[in-house]
């Protein structure tokens, strides 16, 4: 027997990516470069790599946080 579902309504499909990015994006930061601050100027030297990813990382976080801010804005006008 074939189940048949009704899509996942586009807005939402949207939000679970950002939602999903967010936290993938969150979960690589902690674990890869748990004590590195992605600002460079800081007293005590850090690795060029591990500033460039927590700075990668972090930028994703917010474009996905800004994106699902975004699709929560849309939806609730519409």
């Amino acid at each position: 027997m074939i189940s048949r579902r009704a899509p996942i309504p586009t807005p939402l499909a949207l939000l679970l990516v950002s939602a999903a990015v967010f936290l993938a994006a969150f979960a690589a930061r902690i674990s890869l470069v748990p004590n590195v601050v992605p600002i460079a100027a800081l007293e005590e030297s850090q690795s060029l790599w591990a500033l460039e990813a927590a700075f990668l990382l972090r930028a994703l976080e917010n474009i996905a946080g800004f994106g699902a801010v975004l699709v929560l804005v849309a939806q609730s006008e519409g």
